[in-house]
């Protein structure tokens, strides 16, 4: 039996706004169609939606939705169609509302950073809340960015006197010093992601003035021993490649007035065969230690091209399956 189509209609004002709102080739709405097996059809001052009750229903949320969303924000891009999607799906609509009144800054450009996603709202509000935040998750999740964008806004309300940026340079191990340079120009390759971040958020200009005034520091994580960092925003990054000494040690340089955000990715560590990694054995250590928080961020949150979320999961179940390979073969024997 053929089951009754069903038609919902929203009325709406613009063909530029309706133009924004099905993306360029329609490739906005193209999306929502396969998702749900609706047809989406704008004629005469409204979009009609078409296809079985249930999914028609759930597709008239999703573009209130997402008009709410252009009115607020002047545009839309695949990622953030996906994203609504999968929260309309879960029935969590009303996330979106609170995604969108969380602005952290504005860049020099007047791009506005915020989170884009309810991992990296939870990951932001625990860098507001905690003074020791681990931001653990694959790349594209906006983990070091975001944690700058939050030592910006720190930095201007006055609540710390300087931001500093650390990375391990792990993957220049022993052949640093055959590298030409002195030893700023043979680390500075390692540090290059923080440099960008840090000039796209603040500008050229500012990011000069508060370079050659030492309010902003880059460095590598060696630079950190035996110091007493106090009225400091502290960025660990890539620290799934520091060692549990490693680890130790910079977690200790916290001062009076101070916070640290240490982010990594623990399924891409570059530490040499028999190291373990610091931030993996940090997670066992500090998991209940009041003041820290540890936030997991995961495929979902990923804003960059929407391939990354697949070649991510593609790994995911490539290592699950590897796993589970090895722990049969060795039930064999």
């Amino acid at each position: 039996m053929e089951k009754e189509t069903k038609e919902r209609r929203i009325e709406i004002e613009g063909t530029d706004f309706t133009s924004e709102l099905f993306g360029n080739y329609d490739e906005n709405i193209k999306i929502i169609e396969n998702t749900f097996g609706v047809d989406i059809v704008s004629r005469e001052g409204a979009i009609r939606i078409l296809g079985e009750e249930s999914s028609v229903i759930i597709v008239e949320k999703l573009l209130r939705e997402l008009i709410q969303m252009l009115e607020r924000e002047g545009s839309l891009n695949k990622q953030q169609v996906r994203y609504a999607i999968n929260l309309v799906a879960e029935g969590q609509e009303a996330e979106i509302k609170g995604l969108l009144d969380k602005t952290i800054c504005v860049t020099a450009s007047g791009k506005t950073i915020k989170p884009k996603t309810l991992g990296q709202k939870t990951y932001v509000d625990a860098i507001r809340e905690n003074d020791v935040v681990f931001g653990i998750g694959p790349a594209g999740t906006g983990k070091t960015y975001l944690a700058m964008a939050m030592a910006v806004k720190a930095f201007k309300n006055n609540e710390v006197s300087r931001i500093i940026l650390t990375r391990p340079a792990v993957e220049a191990g022993e052949s640093l010093g055959f590298l030409p340079g002195d030893l700023q120009e043979k680390v500075d390759p390692y540090l290059r992601p923080l440099y960008d971040a840090l000039f796209d958020i603040l500008g050229a200009e500012t990011y000069t003035k508060y370079m050659e005034r030492g309010l902003i520091e880059i460095a590598p994580l060696a630079y950190m021993r035996g110091r007493t960092l106090d009225s400091s925003f502290i960025i660990l990054d890539e620290a799934q490649n520091t060692t549990a000494e490693q680890m130790k040690m910079f977690l200790t340089r916290l001062g009076f007035g101070s916070k640290a955000v240490i982010t990594g990715d623990i399924t891409q560590i570059d530490l040499p065969s028999g190291k373990n990694s610091g931030l993996k054995k940090v997670t066992n250590i500090l998991d209940k230690v009041k003041g820290i928080s540890f936030v997991y961020l995961g495929k979902k949150d990923v804003v960059r091209h929407h391939l990354v979320q697949r070649i991510i999961e593609a790994y995911e179940n490539f290592e699950k399956k590897k796993s589970k390979n090895s722990g049969n073969n060795k039930k064999k024997k």
